[in-house]
């Protein structure tokens, strides 16, 4: 191993060269203190996620901690893989701090950071929950979507409320919600989904009023709300003009954020191009995915992949590829992964050809041992713990000014 500045660390962001910057540590111990643009896996799970998370095996990996001696068995594990360029930090999560760079706290750091940035650039519509909580009790005409995965739905949602998970609102929420008049109301657990929820059915030009729930379910807790547990509200399905309207309106975001779009032929020139890390992901529903799939495109429901990019796409600086046979999925995931300042392209067609059946690939979940426990999931966390993250979350708009590697816009 050869040791790399954190200054070249961060050159390397600032000029969207490819990195992998890898915590070997816990997730719990993670998610007090890291880089913005590092990635966690720990030592023992290398084996069984670097293939799904590392495509290209001579991309450049950095690996630290912060004094655990952790980065020579890291090392090893993934050289023992066939990854060949790998780098340690020098002084390990020290030495980031001593170079005065910023330090981020939580997981997802940096989605979250950029669902903050859109709110406070484009002042996105919320309502408190003590506002929709009135609105339910006089039976207003609203409709509550939940952006959430629908088992995160399942097991805790808001009155009245629907699952229709992030990437499908701009098709779905119409179909829930088709009159005009009607209040859309977009909740998550915290903020960040039901704000890029919420602001992606402002940039398609839904006729209808839209809020984010502030604050989501922790916000209606805190409120001293009950929540609901184990709806199983769904979103119809769409087709004919209502799909293609969602289609349209998907289209003009995507590409008013910048996305560029390929065909099958574009598709094979950029896997070919070995000196690239190229994702392929499948952004619709993992029922789809598991109905037929294009060959070497990985599950990532779109909503799920804006919130948890960096366990996704941890080469920063990658291109990323996106299938959808509807299309409208595709492109609102992108017009957001562009905005966050990736290389994204949404394929055209495609599902026509030979697809691959079976339920989502990838690695499988991580036990509990090591990891965070966040203040949004579950229905028994402490009010103290909950109104810190809200604060923690408040902060990051001044925390991204401050670290500067962002490269964020917001259309």
């Amino acid at each position: 191993m050869t040791d790399i500045t954190p200054q070249d660390v961060r050159h390397a962001l600032l000029t969207r060269t490819e990195i992998a910057l890898f915590d070997l540590r816990d997730e719990h111990d993670f998610a007090q203190a890291h880089p913005l643009f590092a990635a966690q896996i720990p030592v023992d799970r290398i084996a069984i996620e670097a293939g799904y998370r590392l495509p290209r095996k001579d991309v450049p990996i950095i690996l630290y901690d912060d004094g655990e001696g952790l980065v020579e068995a890291g090392a090893a594990a993934f050289a023992a893989l066939g990854y060949s360029d790998i780098w340690l930090l020098k002084g390990g999560l020290r030495g980031w701090r001593d170079a005065g760079y910023e330090l981020f706290q939580d997981v997802n750091s940096y989605s979250k950071a950029f669902g903050e940035l859109v709110e406070h650039r484009r002042h996105t519509p919320s309502l408190s929950a003590e506002d929709v909580h009135a609105l339910i009790e006089e039976k207003a005409d609203i409709a509550i979507v939940d952006a959430r995965r629908f088992d995160e739905y399942a097991t805790m949602s808001i009155p009245t409320g629907t699952s229709v998970p992030g990437a499908e609102l701009v098709l779905r929420a119409p179909a829930v919600a088709p009159d005009p008049d009607t209040l859309i109301i977009v909740n998550c657990a915290g903020r960040t989904r039901s704000i890029i929820g919420t602001q992606s059915l402002v940039n398609a030009g839904l006729p209808n009023r839209v809020a984010a729930l502030r604050n989501g379910t922790i916000g209606w807790t805190l409120a001293g709300r009950a929540l609901e547990t184990g709806q199983q509200r769904r979103a119809p399905e769409v087709g004919g003009e209502l799909a293609d309207e969602g289609r349209r309106r998907a289209r003009d975001v995507a590409y008013r954020a910048g996305v560029k779009r390929i065909d099958t032929r574009g598709l094979a020139t950029l896997a070919a191009d070995a000196a690239r890390t190229l994702y392929r992901f499948d952004v619709r529903t993992p029922e789809e995915y598991a109905a037929g799939h294009l060959p070497a495109f990985l599950s990532a429901p779109g909503g799920q992949l804006v919130q948890e990019t960096d366990h996704f796409a941890p080469v920063r600086g990658a291109r990323i590829l996106l299938a959808d046979d509807l299309g409208a999925r595709a492109d609102m995931t992108a017009s957001w992964l562009a905005q966050m300042g990736w290389e994204v392209y949404v394929l055209d067609g495609g599902f026509d050809g030979p697809l691959e059946r079976g339920a989502p690939a990838g690695p499988p979940p991580r036990g509990r041992e090591g990891r965070y426990k966040r203040p949004y999931e579950g229905t028994d966390n402490k009010a103290a713990a909950m109104q810190a993250y809200l604060d923690w979350e408040y902060g990051l708009v001044d925390q991204l000014a401050r670290d500067g590697t962002h490269g964020f816009f917001v259309i």
